[in-house]
């Protein structure tokens, strides 16, 4: 495949599910993939799939073949990685190697920049299967960008060539996004895991059939109205049906060792109140009485909590 003026040789370190995806929506926005990394059976038969007739090659060689370097590595690999091929001195000057971690800036890659190369980091805050339906994802999926100032275009331009929307976030917040996003994503997949369990554990035969409506809804009126959307027994300043639920999932933790759900309930229910206090949706009375609800220990089986 003949590179297109303004078309790049990219070559993907890593094809797991992110690297894979995205190597396939820049070989569709017309970059030809020179090669790419897989060691796993998984990764070469992702490889196989998404990017067809590119050839698996070591990390060394897809270095020296790529004008851009994509590496789609788990964060705690990504540095050691890049100080290795660093030491090597497989950086070239004038090459793009962006990776893709939300955790990590531009400063995990000064090897390259110390090459001449040009660092950039490109992160999909988007969750991936590894297949091909996650293409047709990236069009409301944003990247988290971060680069030199006279480099960014560069990092967006990429973004939008892959259908996405780019998000500039400065060097020094990228932990701190890279912490929201886990936060809501990651922490939301374990609530519903704790919901599911807690359903099926009384006999509901399909709990996801169960909350499907209820959280497809609570999330779409979430990200339109923020917490105005807020409802439920804490936002209500309902301080006896917080202290049964409390009462009930200490129980449930006893009986079947489930003390991560009671601790999660606890956790996100003072938060939710302290939150709605502090936007005046709750009021003071209401905000100590449900805090009362949370913190009785003695809450009994019955769902009764002195204080309550």
């Amino acid at each position: 495949m003949a590179i297109k003026p303004g078309r790049l040789g990219i070559g993907i370190i890593g094809a797991g599910k992110v690297g894979a995806v995205l190597g396939a929506a820049l070989r569709g926005a017309g970059h030809a993939v020179v090669g790419v990394s897989a060691v796993s059976e998984a990764s070469k038969e992702r490889a196989e799939l998404l990017l067809p007739g590119v050839p698996v090659l070591e990390v060394a060689e897809i270095v020296e073949r790529a004008e851009l370097v994509l590496l789609a590595v788990p964060d705690d690999v990504l540095p050691e990685l890049v100080a290795g091929l660093g030491t090597m001195g497989a950086w070239q000057a004038g090459q793009l190697v962006a990776h893709t971690s939300g955790r990590f800036g531009t400063g995990v890659l000064a090897p390259v920049k110390a090459a001449g190369g040009i660092p950039l980091a490109l992160h999909p805050a988007m969750t991936f299967t590894g297949m091909s339906l996650d293409l047709n994802r990236l069009p409301d999926c944003t990247f988290g960008v971060t680069a030199d100032p006279a480099m960014l275009p560069i990092a967006q331009a990429l973004v939008v060539e892959m259908g996405a929307e780019p998000v500039v976030i400065a060097e020094a917040d990228r932990v701190l996004y890279h912490a929201a996003l886990a936060h809501s994503a990651n922490h939301m997949v374990t609530l519903v895991a704790q919901a599911a369990q807690v359903l099926g554990d009384i006999g509901v035969e399909s709990p996801n059939q169960v909350m499907g409506p209820l959280l497809r809804a609570a999330l779409e009126n979430a990200l339109a109205s923020g917490e105005s959307a807020l409802t439920g027994p804490v936002a209500r300043g309902d301080a006896g049906t917080v202290a049964a639920h409390a009462a009930a999932l200490r129980e449930h933790s006893l009986d079947t060792g489930a003390a991560d759900i009671l601790d999660a309930y606890l956790a996100m229910a003072t938060a939710t109140a302290a939150r709605a206090a502090k936007r005046r949706l709750l009021s003071a009375e209401a905000y100590l009485g449900v805090q009362a609800a949370l913190t009785a220990d003695d809450a009994g089986p019955s769902g009764a909590a002195t204080g309550a």
